[in-house]
């Protein structure tokens, strides 16, 4: 059964396999990459971890760029070094590895104005 996932309408389009990543957050969207399953203990669904920045218009890894904000429990003298590990364990700059396709679906149309429901105007 096919899966739907949301992204921002500004996000790239996904990369071929093994273009550069582009932050278009298809990838975390549809499934938790390893790190992801063992930081957050779920094996299904969107990434808890997946951050749109609005202003690079792309997603990153919030455990890559901010993981005492992912891992509040995370002691801050080792959140440099976490980071460090995730984006190894991501494989961030190896290029893009997901081989999930995505269709693009039209946003639902909103009801025309002269198709209001009546309104009771009648006296009780």
């Amino acid at each position: 059964m096919p899966q739907i996932v949301t992204l921002p309408a500004e996000a790239p389009d996904k990369p071929v396999v093994g273009a550069p990543c582009n932050g278009c957050g298809l990838c975390c969207a549809a499934e938790l990459c390893p790190l992801g399953r063992a930081v957050f203990g779920k094996s299904r669904g969107p990434c808890p971890a997946l951050v749109w920045r609005a202003e690079e218009r792309r997603h990153v890894c919030g455990l890559a760029t901010e993981p005492k904000a992912q891992l509040t429990r995370l002691p801050g003298f080792l959140a440099p070094l976490f980071a460090r590990l995730a984006r190894r364990w991501i494989s961030a700059g190896t290029g893009c590895d997901s081989d999930v396709t995505a269709d693009i679906l039209p946003a639902k149309p909103a009801a025309p104005a002269g198709n209001a429901a009546p309104r009771d105007t009648s006296t009780h």
